[in-house]
């Protein structure tokens, strides 16, 4: 295959991926518990990449200017708090009392709120560490023991991404690993922050990234009469000098004839 077409296949990934990236990581819609879909992205093959491999770069620079238009031109991404207190992939994680103990009522919105900045975060992607890093600040309410309490202060999540080859998917799976209040008493504390951390990690998972048909390719070649397909076999993912580099190698079939 052509060096062009590969970097005519990476160029196109590299728009899909950043804006489906981003659009799901702060507002997809809630999906029902259940194991994450997939194996996880490996690191690059050391002896280079096989034949047909796009490779896409995606800076930081991208996942800041797509997280700015979306705070300055959309709603604020919000979620309704999940109450149960209860981790979906991990039910023994969080105390059983916060489910009786954290009661919506009254004026209190039972949500959190993601800003573009606060208590001294700003909210963004950073890909440092070998990591997609996610500084998450936040604004919210709910009652307590009877008493409406708002709060606010900021979450550190990261993504970790996997591929399921027979779904032709990529799939992300957030993970809440901190959650830090402010100037909210040590007892208030203890019963929103296991919230906080588990309406993030349950209402979002799993992240569908990329579908098969974003992924897949069916390009006709009238030249040649025919058509070019291309499935996924392999995903793989770095971060790099600020950047994350992901590398799609796809198998190649013709056919003769232009499909529709």
């Amino acid at each position: 295959m052509s060096k062009f077409i590969v970097f005519l296949l990476g160029a196109i990934l590299g728009l899909v991926i950043g804006g489906a990236l981003v659009f799901f990581m702060f507002g997809g819609a809630p999906r029902a518990a259940q194991t994450p879909p997939g194996i996880p992205i490996l690191p690059p093959d050391p002896n280079g990449s096989p034949a047909g491999t796009a490779s896409v770069v995606l800076n930081q620079q991208f996942f800041d200017q797509i997280l700015g238009t979306i705070f300055r031109d959309m709603n604020a991404p919000a979620f309704p708090l999940n109450l149960t207190g209860r981790n979906t992939f991990d039910e023994t994680a969080r105390p059983q009392y916060a489910s009786f103990a954290l009661q919506n009522s009254g004026g209190c919105e039972g949500k959190i709120t993601l800003l573009p900045q606060g208590s001294n975060v700003t909210t963004g992607v950073r890909l440092e560490n070998e990591k997609i890093n996610a500084p998450l600040a936040f604004t919210g309410s709910t009652s307590v023991f009877g008493q409406c309490v708002n709060f606010a202060g900021w979450a550190q999540a990261n993504l970790a991404l996997r591929f399921d080859e027979a779904q032709q998917t990529v799939f992300g799976q957030i993970n809440v690993e901190t959650v830090n209040l402010d100037n909210v008493s040590p007892v208030i504390s203890g019963f929103v922050t296991p919230i906080v951390q588990t309406t993030i990690n349950s209402r979002v998972n799993p992240i569908t990234i990329l579908r098969g048909q974003q992924l897949a390719l069916n390009l006709p070649i009238t030249a040649s009469d025919g058509t070019l397909k291309a499935n996924v076999k392999d995903v793989r993912s770095e971060i790099k000098e600020n950047a994350l580099n992901l590398f799609v190698t796809y198998d190649f079939a013709g056919t003769k004839g232009v499909q529709p």
